[in-house]
C-alpha cells in the first residue's frame, strides 16, 4: 500500500466506531483479493442489491476487504452468499464474486 493510500484511509475514519473506523484501523495491514475473471463488479453504497450503484470495477482488479457484513443473498462465480465486503468507505461488493478461498468470513464484521 502506498503512503498516500494509508493517509487517505486514516482520513476516512470519523471516530464513531462504524465501518469507516474499521477501514482506518485495517489500512496498514490489508490484503487484496482477486475479483472473478471476466467480471465487471458492481460496487454498492451498502450491503445489498437495493443500495445505490456507486461505480463498476473493471475486469481483472483486486480489492481490499476491510470488514464484512451480512446483506442481500447473491449467487455469483464463487457460489451463493449473503456476505458483503467493505472495499472502501461506503463501498460494498458481494463476496460471491471475490476469490477469498473460503465461503465464510475472512475479515472482521463491519460495525
Amino acid at each position: 500500500m502506498s503512503v498516500d493510500r494509508a493517509q487517505e484511509a486514516e482520513a476516512i475514519g470519523n471516530g464513531t466506531g462504524g465501518a469507516e473506523d474499521v477501514v482506518t484501523e485495517a489500512a496498514a495491514a490489508v490484503r487484496t483479493y482477486a475479483v472473478a475473471p471476466g467480471v465487471r463488479l458492481n460496487v454498492r453504497s451498502g450491503p445489498g442489491t437495493q443500495y445505490n450503484l456507486v461505480r463498476v470495477l473493471p475486469e481483472g482488479v483486486r480489492v481490499p476487504i476491510y470488514c464484512q457484513t451480512p446483506g442481500t443473498t447473491v449467487t455469483g462465480t464463487y457460489g451463493t452468499t449473503n456476505i458483503w465486503d467493505l472495499i472502501d468507505s461506503g463501498e460494498y461488493v458481494s463476496d460471491a464474486y471475490v476469490h477469498t478461498g473460503t465461503d465464510g468470513y475472512i475479515a472482521p464484521r463491519c460495525g
